[in-house]
């Protein structure tokens, strides 16, 4: 039976730490399933969800002490199930530029919440912008929008909100 385990992992960047973890991973018996790994400013973070046997697992769990310490990472690392699917959701994606000021994730992320959208995944950046200079924020999600909700209401609200916080974004249906 497969087992899943999420290991999130934070520490100073430095070469190496993927091939390492990965190997750790592989000669465990264990898999990858699915895996979020980033540098935010000097420090490496990753998020993993890792499966395989009772036995390889427990195996992985049992080296993530001498890793952290190998790597200098803080390591955490918690049982979960796989992800029920959903079919009474449908994926959309939206994307957001703006002026950077504080507060535009919690906005956001209040509009659908707001509306019960659960955001699936979310990144965002901030990066000079061209020929001017002016400090840049985007914003990119996918979301789960309930099936029964009005898909035109929903974009209309959308644009509403948006103009009023001068943001430019779009929201379409998820390609993937």
């Amino acid at each position: 039976m497969k087992k899943f385990l999420v290991i999130s992992a934070l520490g100073k960047d430095q070469s190496g730490i993927v091939k390492q973890l990965s190997k750790a991973i592989l000669d465990s018996g264990c898999n990858v399933e699915d895996s979020r790994m980033t540098v935010l400013g000097g420090e490496f973070a990753l998020i993993e969800l890792i499966s395989g046997h009772w036995s390889a697992v427990a195996k992985l769990e049992n080296q993530l002490p001498a890793l952290e310490k190998k790597l200098e990472l803080t390591i955490v690392a918690k049982h979960t199930e796989p992800r029920a699917t959903r079919k009474d959701m449908v994926p959309y994606m939206v994307d957001v530029v703006v002026m950077d000021h504080p507060g535009i994730v919690h906005d956001v992320a209040e509009f659908f919440a707001g509306r019960n959208i659960n955001i699936e995944e979310l990144s965002s950046w901030t990066y000079p912008a061209a020929h001017t200079g002016t400090p840049m924020f985007s914003l990119n999600m996918t979301i789960s929008v309930p099936a029964d909700l009005n898909i035109g209401r929903l974009r209309q609200e959308f644009t509403e909100f948006c103009d009023y916080l001068n943001l430019d974004a779009t929201l379409e249906p998820s390609r993937q």
